[in-house]
């Protein structure tokens, strides 16, 4: 069975757009590159026509993955509103109590995390410990070696 990737609608979109940029231009980028470098004859000792084909086939592996992602994808719905306990697609602000800080965190899947946005997998071992827990539960959080424990301040 294929795996199902979490992805929010905002996430679906993105990954048609990257689907489509992919095989729009990058695909015709490839092409391009690869009859470029036939023109510089014998291909048997051509670097720039090995590297056109490892481009060629690096776009091709990725749209491939992009398109498994999409057939595989299940959106999850709007989650915008006052939530009772923390789903994915939900942004969440927790209290680290061992560092004494507070963050905050959208919960998302695995091909939407980005760290720099503030967007954490739902696979990651914060959001596997905090996933359907509601505002002022203590919660564990397991991280390989170690652990530490956060309290659930918002969920929105």
């Amino acid at each position: 069975m294929e795996k199902k990737y979490v992805v929010t609608k905002e996430g679906y979109d993105n990954l048609k757009a990257r689907l489509e940029h992919l095989i729009n231009v990058d695909r015709k980028d490839a092409s391009e590159r690869l009859r470029i470098a036939r023109g510089f004859g014998d291909l048997s000792e051509n670097a720039e026509y090995d590297a056109a084909k490892d481009y060629q086939a690096q776009v091709e592996a990725e749209i491939l993955n992009v398109q498994a992602q999409l057939d595989n994808a299940e959106i999850i719905e709007n989650t915008e509103g006052k939530q009772s306990k923390v789903i994915v697609g939900c942004k969440v602000k927790i209290y680290d109590l061992s560092l004494k800080e507070e963050s905050e965190y959208t919960i998302v899947g695995t091909t939407e995390a980005s760290i720099l946005e503030g967007k954490i997998s739902n696979e990651s071992p914060l959001a596997v410990a905090i996933l359907d827990k509601k505002v002022g539960d203590k919660v564990k959080v397991n991280s390989g070696s170690s652990s530490y424990e956060v309290e659930i301040k918002a969920i929105n």
